[in-house]
């Protein structure tokens, strides 16, 4: 087992400087007296100049492992570049942290963990949206049973992504380092499918670029059949208009209906059960106002990251648990491209 870090504060690098990073410096600074940024690397010199920090700045991640003492580093580059940024991390035997999806193609993600386990240190991948209040009360009310059988699950992502977005970087709206509307911007809705409802047991999907000049999808729809038994349906665009519009998730069982939406799951809209629980009462509470569809997740993330670094707990998503999220992507892009169904597990 990696050794705990326990007498001093956890040292922590970060890579890519573009639109999440300044989630993490937040989440990292919030916790100051357990954390501290000591390096920042980027490859766009006008960006790394940008950060806001007194950390060590460095237009590449060879040079900011070889010359400063790290214990964790956060990859927050395009998802294409995580596999091999985080190898070269964990080589080193620095903890990785890692944001959505871990990678683009299925061995990618498999060689990651593979790596981070011969080098005996930890593989963290960020699912924040696991950590909304109204998420976490959901995950509550299913793990006590109180939906009985569940049914039928649909999740909704109807946002907005217009030209400009895609052509703002050369990576955007690429197969090899970005991914379409799936895996990209319903990245963290897809990991609700197994999260909450369970292992699933075949996707059937398809997929559209219906307006978009870039390599993957800008639309798709994919159903589901989970082991189970219950149904379901995933509905993702990124052209609604004129704006984000929702992120949803409903889910009918056969004593309980519950309707989480919002523009990011944000807010409880029906919350009914035959029993009753004390923790009822905190549906209203649970409900929030988003100014970013990100959430407010990556705190605690980071808090969890930190008690296991202290050796007090265990990972809440570490690379096998973002594997299980990566299996359903890349089963969705199967299913559309080969217009049939496809069966999980991934053979592996």
């Amino acid at each position: 087992m990696p050794e705990t870090i326990t007498d001093r504060k956890i040292r922590v690098g970060i890579v890519g400087c573009g639109r999440i990073s300044s989630n993490h410096m937040k989440a990292i600074d919030q916790f100051k007296d357990d954390l501290e940024l000591v390096a920042v690397c980027d490859t766009c010199p006008e960006r790394l100049e940008a950060m806001e920090t007194s950390a060590a700045r460095h237009v590449d991640l060879k040079s900011m492992l070889d010359s400063t003492e790290l214990d964790l580093v956060s990859i927050c580059t395009p998802s294409g570049q995580h596999p091999q940024q985080v190898i070269e991390v964990v080589d080193r035997g620095i903890h990785a942290m890692t944001e959505k999806p871990m990678a683009t193609r299925w061995n990618d993600g498999l060689r990651m963990v593979r790596a981070a386990d011969k080098a005996d240190v930890h593989l963290f991948v960020v699912k924040q949206n696991r950590f909304n209040a109204t998420l976490q009360l959901l995950k509550k009310a299913i793990e006590q049973k109180r939906f009985g059988r569940i049914h039928m699950v649909n999740v909704n992502v109807f946002w907005t992504r217009p030209q400009e977005y895609y052509d703002s970087a050369k990576w955007r709206g690429t197969w090899e380092l970005d991914g379409g509307a799936f895996m990209n911007q319903a990245s963290h809705y897809v990991d609700l499918l197994d999260w909450l409802v369970g292992p699933v047991e075949c996707i059937h999907a398809m997929t559209a670029t219906r307006e978009r000049d870039i390599e993957v999808e800008d639309t798709g729809v994919m159903n589901i059949r989970w082991r189970n038994g219950a149904l379901g349906s995933m509905n993702v665009t990124m052209l609604a208009y004129p704006k984000n519009l929702e992120g949803s998730i409903t889910i009918l069982g056969e004593t309980g209906s519950v309707i989480i939406g919002g523009m990011a799951v944000n807010e409880i809209l029906k919350w009914e059960f035959a029993d009753e629980r004390d923790y009822d009462a905190q549906i209203n509470d649970a409900s929030y106002q988003v100014t970013s569809i990100y959430g407010f997740g990556h705190p605690a993330y980071y808090h969890n990251v930190i008690d296991v670094l202290r050796g007090n707990a265990e990972p809440e998503t570490d690379g096998r648990e973002g594997l299980k999220s990566l299996e359903l992507l890349i089963a969705t892009y199967m299913s559309a491209r080969d217009n049939k169904t496809v069966g999980l597990p991934l053979h592996y």
